[in-house]
């Protein structure tokens, strides 16, 4: 079964999104340099980066484009790859193919047949561990 692990907030204005959602919220909002990304902080976490609140999760902010305009939950799964071709086998399509996050994992969106975007996110394999096709 696929948990929920992230949710992403588009945003038009991200400064304008972020000052609300930390005032609002109090949650910490914090820039990924390099990417025009910021990772949201929602919850306390342990020094691996995970929420220690049981079913506490944290989430991130974009601008908002694409397909990609209404926040997203992203779901773990095991490969990608292969969830797509089930969603597409079962009348949902991709919207942003399998990427690489370097030293993450790997993320996919795509909408089902009810118009909903969901993110989807693959961990790297475990160091020695090798999957096919990835």
């Amino acid at each position: 079964m696929g948990g929920v692990v992230h949710f992403e907030i588009p945003a038009d204005d991200q400064a304008r999104a972020r000052k609300f959602y930390q005032e609002a919220l109090g949650w910490r909002i914090e820039p990924v340099p390099g990417m025009d990304y910021s990772m949201v902080i929602t919850t306390d976490m342990d020094d691996d980066g995970q929420p220690t609140a049981p079913g506490g999760i944290n989430g991130g902010m974009m601008a908002r484009e694409g397909q990609i305009t209404h926040p997203v939950i992203t779901v773990d799964v095991p490969d990608i790859n292969s969830t797509l071709k089930s969603v597409e086998e079962l009348g949902g399509s991709v919207v942003v193919p399998r990427n690489e996050i370097p030293g993450m994992g790997y993320t996919a969106y795509f909408k089902d047949p009810e118009g909903n975007v969901l993110g989807l996110w693959e961990n790297l394999p475990a160091e020695g561990e090798k999957r096919e096709g990835a």
